[in-house]
């Protein structure tokens, strides 16, 4: 297996530019994600909705997006990055505006799906950015700095949406999210030209064989390491959904933690994420130990989440153990993405990237059924139970991916 082409000589300067831009846009398709959670509410007494209704509209928006992460691979790799990213945002400024505009509940599930068009192209787009045009030794940290735009991203949502909707309403609300979007494509229309991609030397020989390599270009799902890369996300993906959506409440119950005290364990597992990003991003500057910090971040996480579960904790230490596991969460971060790196076939991150990631999509479509299921049933204990037999398996997963990226295979993307 051919990994993929070395990005060329750039300097620092040109590096953090591209960084701030694919961080600025990664910001917006998070804060995407959770428009229409903070806003239930409003929806729910707006629309005569159910919780369950309401819930089946984020199941619409990831199964779409889960689709096109899978297709704007393809795209990518064909059309380049910077057209696809414009359409990614024009259609999410759309879906938006649309959700503010909306008279019932088909027109709230149609703009769902619409913005999940949207947000399913930005991390083929961004990692091939990134991949492509970042220096190797800086890599690491373009890893770290992604992934705490997208932390930033979750925690905009309900700090923007939430003021605004009290005191001018949902649909106003609504509309300011798409002004956001807005404002993000056009800074990114100005600095167009940071959005190229900067062909190393060898590219100039793999361009000349596209027209043999047409023919094979699905054959990099032949690869067992791009499945495993891709299992992984997808249980990422559930430990994710489980922490934003009920691993706070569940501790609420168990610990007799004041409701205002467990909506800010969120808040406090999101800020340590990204701190610990920061930190693994050095890690990750070394490619041969990232399974390794993968593998031992997530197992301390794994013991935080048991010790939520199965000990009696003090309802004030219940935010520090969700900070804990955030931060080892966080430091795994760089480390993991750098597993679909040292994965990915020469001229096919869009696609490899596009599939591995729409993994994210389906653990997060998938998650709430199963979980909701046990927040109904009052398993709260469960709930933090199964998260640590979750990121068990993500660590021997991590693990499973460099056994499979070492096992022999004759395909050639």
């Amino acid at each position: 297996m051919s990994i993929d082409l070395p990005a060329p000589a750039t300097s620092l300067r040109q590096d953090a530019r591209l960084i701030g831009l694919v961080a600025i846009a990664h910001t917006v398709s998070h804060f995407s994600q959770l428009w229409l959670p903070p806003l239930f509410p409003w929806l729910k007494d707006a629309f005569h909705a159910s919780y369950t209704e309401l819930g089946f509209l984020i199941t619409i928006f990831f199964a779409v997006s889960c689709t096109v992460q899978a297709l704007s691979g393809f795209w990518v790799d064909r059309f380049g990055p910077r057209p696809i990213l414009f359409v990614g945002l024009s259609v999410l400024a759309l879906a938006a505006c649309g959700f503010s505009m909306s008279t019932n509940y088909f027109m709230l599930a149609t703009f769902a799906a619409l913005a999940g068009v949207g947000n399913g192209v930005f991390n083929p787009v961004d990692y091939t950015l990134l991949n492509k045009n970042v220096a190797a030794t800086r890599l690491g940290h373009a890893y770290s700095t992604h992934g705490i735009s997208g932390t930033l991203g979750w925690a905009l949502a309900p700090t923007l949406l939430v003021p605004l909707a009290l005191n001018f309403g949902w649909r106003a609300s609504l509309l300011a999210a798409g002004c956001v979007v807005a404002a993000v494509l056009l800074l990114l229309i100005v600095n167009k030209q940071h959005l190229v991609l900067l062909l190393a030397p060898a590219a100039a020989t793999a361009k000349t064989a596209t027209a043999e390599s047409a023919g094979r270009a699905l054959d990099f799902l032949k690869i067992p390491a791009v499945w495993m890369c891709f299992w992984f996300f997808l249980l990422y993906a559930i430990v994710l959904s489980v922490i934003q959506a009920f691993a706070p409440s569940a501790a609420g119950h168990l610990h007799h933690v004041p409701y205002g005290l467990s909506a800010v364990c969120l808040t406090v597992y999101m800020v340590c994420a990204a701190a610990g990003m920061v930190f693994g991003g050095f890690l990750a500057s070394d490619p041969q130990r990232c399974e390794r910090v993968v593998g031992v971040a997530f197992g301390i996480a794994a013991l935080f989440a048991l010790t939520l579960g199965l000990a009696d904790v003090a309802p004030m230490m219940v935010p520090v153990l969700f900070g804990l596991m955030g931060c080892a969460a966080g430091i795994s971060s760089p480390s993991r993405d750098m597993l679909v790196k040292k994965s990915t076939p020469a001229n096919s991150t869009g696609r490899v990237y596009g599939v591995v990631y729409s993994g994210l999509d389906i653990g997060q479509a998938l998650a709430p059924l199963f979980f909701g299921a046990m927040m109904d049933r009052h398993h709260y204990t469960g709930i933090f139970v199964a998260l640590a037999a979750v990121q068990a398996v993500l660590i021997f997963s991590a693990f499973n991916v460099r056994h499979a990226r070492r096992t022999p295979t004759t395909v050639e993307v």
